[in-house]
This record gives C-alpha cells, sequence and structure tokens, in this order.
C-alpha cells in the first residue's frame, strides 16, 4: 500500500467515525486496520463519559465474543500437542459435563464446543462467580439449569455455553486457570502487550467502558456493569485489550498462525482448518462458520469475523486472507455496531475495490405465513409469533429463572429487557426481514438482522433463527 492510499485509507476512516458518532451519539470509537505491510489506527471521542477521559489509540476495551476465536486458537493448540481430540466426546476430559436432558452431553464431541453446532442451550445462563473456580461452577451449574435445542452435529447455533464449556475443558486438560493459559499462549506470543483478563488488571491503564441511550436517545450513559461475570471468561466477559494487539492477533491468522514478532502461535494446518467451513445452515442471514471464525461471502471475497457485545459496548475483527488485511473496532455504545458495518463495506467496495453484492433483491409475495405462527424457546426466552395485519409478528418476552440471571441480563442489557412487537417482511418462504429497513441495510454485517426458519414438518417450523441463535418450537 503506497503513502497516498494509506493517507486516505487514515482520514477516510477517521471522518466516517467523526461523522457517525456525533449523529449518533456514540461517545467514543477507536478502530484500525493493516493491509500489507501497512497499518494505521484512529481514535475519536471519550472512553468514559463520566470520568471525560478521552479515547485514545491505545485505549483498551473489552473484547467481548471476538475472545471467541483466541479461545478457539487455544483449543487448537492442545489438539495439536495431542492433548486434545476433536472427534473426542468432551465427556472423556470433563465427565463432569451433564445437561437437564440426560446422558445428552455424552454426545458432544469437542468439534461442536468451537463449531456452535453442540445444541447447549445456555445462552442466557449467567452464575454469578469469581476466582479459579468461576468455569468450574458454571459447567455444574448446566446439569440442573440448561437443556439442549438440538442433537449436536444437527443444527447451528451461536452458543456461549459452548465456549464456556471448552474454557473449562482447557483448564481441566492443562491445569492452568483459564484467564493463566490465555495470557501465556496467546497474549505472550502473539504481542499481545497491553492485553489484560480481568478489570483488577485493566483499571491500571487506559479503558474505555460502555454506554446506553438515555430514553430519548439524545444522550448516552455510562453502563452499571463493567463486565459480564468471570463464568463468561472464555465466551467474551472479561479479556481487554487495545486495536493494536487485535490488529497482532488477525496478523498471526493472516501469516498461518505466526506472530508478528516471529513467534509460532498456531500451525499452518491448524490455522487454516480454522477457516474452513465446519458448518453451513445454507441460509443468508448465518453465515457459514468455521472453527470460532465466522465466514462472511461478499461474493468471491471471504470475510472471517468475529463480533462481540459487552456491557454497552461493541467490538469486531475482521480478517481477509485473499487481500491480506485486517480490521477492527471498538464503539462504546451498541449503535456502534452500525458504523463498524459501514466501515468494513468502505473498505471492501473502495479501499479494495471488492464488488459487495446485493443479498436481497426485492421482497416477496403470496407466502404462506402459517408454518411459522407458534411459541418458540430457548434458555429464559420465548419468542411468541403470529399473523397481525397479514404480516408476522413477533414478540419476545425475557422469562428469568431467577433474581440474580434478572440482574445481569437487565444490566448487560443497558436496563431494559423488554422489545416492542417486530413486524417481519417476507423474503422468500422461510427467510424474513424486519420491517422499516432498506434491504441494502443487510448487505453486509447487518445480515444478522434477517429472521429464518427451518426445519418445517407437518406444515410448522422447528426452528427460529434470529442473530445466529436457534429457538425450538414448543
Amino acid at each position: 500500500m503506497n503513502t497516498n492510499a494509506l493517507i486516505t485509507l487514515e482520514a477516510q476512516i477517521r471522518e466516517q467515525a467523526a461523522v457517525y458518532c456525533e449523529s449518533h451519539h456514540v461517545p467514543g470509537f477507536v478502530a484500525g486496520v493493516y493491509h500489507a505491510g501497512e497499518q494505521v489506527v484512529i481514535a475519536h471521542g471519550t472512553a468514559n463519559a463520566a470520568t471525560g477521559a478521552p479515547m485514545t489509540e491505545d485505549t483498551g476495551f473489552l473484547f467481548g465474543s471476538v475472545t471467541k476465536v483466541l479461545t478457539t486458537t487455544l483449543v487448537l493448540q492442545q489438539v495439536e500437542r495431542g492433548v486434545l481430540d476433536l472427534d473426542a466426546p468432551v465427556v472423556k476430559y470433563l465427565p463432569e459435563l451433564a445437561l437437564t436432558v440426560p446422558g445428552s452431553a455424552d454426545k458432544i464431541l469437542v468439534r461442536h464446543l468451537i463449531s456452535h453446532t453442540n445444541g447447549i442451550d445456555a445462552d442466557l445462563y449467567f452464575p454469578d462467580a469469581r476466582g479459579r473456580d468461576a468455569l468450574k461452577i458454571y459447567v455444574d451449574g448446566l446439569a440442573s439449569n440448561c437443556g439442549t435445542l438440538f442433537e449436536p452435529g444437527e443444527q447451528l447455533s451461536y452458543s456461549n455455553g459452548g465456549m464456556i464449556v471448552a474454557g473449562r475443558l482447557l483448564e481441566v486438560v492443562t491445569g492452568l486457570s483459564f484467564p493463566e493459559l490465555l495470557a501465556r499462549e496467546v497474549y505472550t506470543p502473539v504481542g499481545m502487550t497491553d492485553s489484560s483478563t480481568s478489570a483488577e488488571e485493566a483499571i491500571l491503564r487506559s479503558t474505555a467502558v460502555g454506554h446506553f441511550p438515555d430514553r430519548d436517545g439524545m444522550a448516552a450513559t455510562p453502563t452499571s456493569m463493567f463486565t459480564l461475570p468471570e463464568t463468561w471468561g472464555p465466551a467474551g466477559g472479561t479479556p481487554i485489550g487495545t486495536v493494536a494487539d487485535l490488529l497482532a492477533f488477525g496478523r498471526t491468522h493472516l501469516a498461518g498462525g505466526m506472530s508478528p514478532s516471529g513467534a509460532r502461535v498456531l500451525s499452518a494446518e491448524s490455522t487454516a482448518l480454522m477457516q474452513q467451513v465446519a458448518f453451513d445452515m445454507g441460509t443468508p442471514n448465518t453465515p457459514p462458520i468455521g472453527l470460532g471464525w465466522v465466514r462472511y461471502p461478499f461474493g468471491d471475497t471471504t470475510v472471517l469475523a468475529m463480533s462481540g457485545a459487552s456491557p454497552g459496548g461493541v467490538s469486531i475483527l475482521c480478517v481477509l486472507p485473499e487481500h491480506d488485511l485486517v480490521f477492527t473496532a471498538f464503539g462504546n455504545s451498541p449503535g456502534a455496531i452500525m458504523l463498524q458495518d459501514q466501515l468494513l463495506q468502505w473498505l471492501l467496495g473502495e479501499h479494495l475495490g471488492v464488488q459487495v453484492p446485493t443479498l436481497i433483491t426485492e421482497p416477496a409475495e403470496d407466502v404462506d405465513l402459517t408454518p411459522y405462527v407458534g411459541t418458540y424457546r430457548s434458555n429464559q426466552l420465548r419468542i411468541d409469533v403470529s399473523i397481525v395485519d397479514g404480516q408476522l409478528e413477533e414478540r419476545t418476552t425475557y422469562e428469568p429463572a431467577d433474581a440474580s440471571q434478572e440482574r445481569i441480563f437487565t444490566a448487560f442489557a443497558g436496563g431494559t429487557t423488554s422489545a416492542p412487537p417486530q413486524r417481519l417482511v417476507p423474503i422468500r418462504p422461510g427467510l424474513f426481514a424486519p420491517a422499516g429497513y432498506p434491504l441494502e441495510a443487510f448487505d453486509g454485517y447487518l445480515r444478522l438482522l434477517l429472521v429464518s426458519y427451518h426445519d418445517v414438518r407437518d406444515g410448522q417450523a422447528r426452528f427460529r433463527n434470529g442473530g445466529g441463535r436457534l429457538t425450538r418450537r414448543v
């Protein structure tokens, strides 16, 4: 990349960030791009509205679910060393693993944990525990609190629970705590010198906090909860670092597992395996999944990506092997995901010259809506689907298992867990768009907002898929 292209790249990202943050009341944003040997990082705004601390290029932030790619890297390291077998049952190493359905955990293989095909119904399960036994407490609690959504390997559903079980599995086979393992086996060899595994470490340096829009949407208020409980560490609850650190991690996966400093983090074979299709739902709202990575197709270009929500913040990491490019960003308000999608599409279309095809061309007419009507459930969540004024309408209800679960999830959601009913526009049988969005909004990362229904039997869909997560017909 020549000097002029680098200057243009930095100026464009800086301008787009400033305009979006101002118009959408996002307090702060930080982003970085590595491309063909050159790297730029920009920062804008405020890291914490309560203190006025500025967002700087080296401000730390919660990785959120970007951590899942780090956790998967740790699993593949142990596979390379002969400690784990991807095709072995998890109970071989973790015999205490059990779910509310007797015997169901016995069918889960190690690869199911990191490919989101395990079927563990634990997406909103938040046991509140700290310290060395946090992940053990999480796994022990599954037996009495969480069941299954589907048979392992049968479907794909974004799985926090699977990644947390993988984290506990790593603790058992290595004898190290997950934070210790993450710091020793990923942070150090990759060169993630400003990354930490806890709020206690992060407070010693500049760190952003999340924010939520106030009732009128005209301002942002700092979150009341900085991190999720430590039980969610391997899924993204606690790891914290900088844009430069995530760029170094992304570059490691660009370079076949070799870090920018020349340390071997993962073999080329394992790095390639993570990037290969492990499961494909065959629906545009859920891109094919690798191991850890989600594979977003943009025409002939594949974007390996993972985004991460934290309390009042959102991060993203994208790796484009075909173009030797890494993009990562964090915004400290949930609406920043729109800016991240905007920047990703600008990088593809304008910077790289990739033709971003239209994903959804036009709504469909005369689609039979009756197969999708009914009630769908997953852990602590109910979705009632009905026909209103000739359209599908979804009502989502959070049903907390206890006061502790409600307290944690409510804080994570910014103080409210209720949402107005959502009307859906049919795109084709089994695929719907939320009403009110222009169809071009779904060309990029926001294709996750599309809703699909799957496995129609006897005139009724068995599963609803929203945001890559399944709920099952009652």
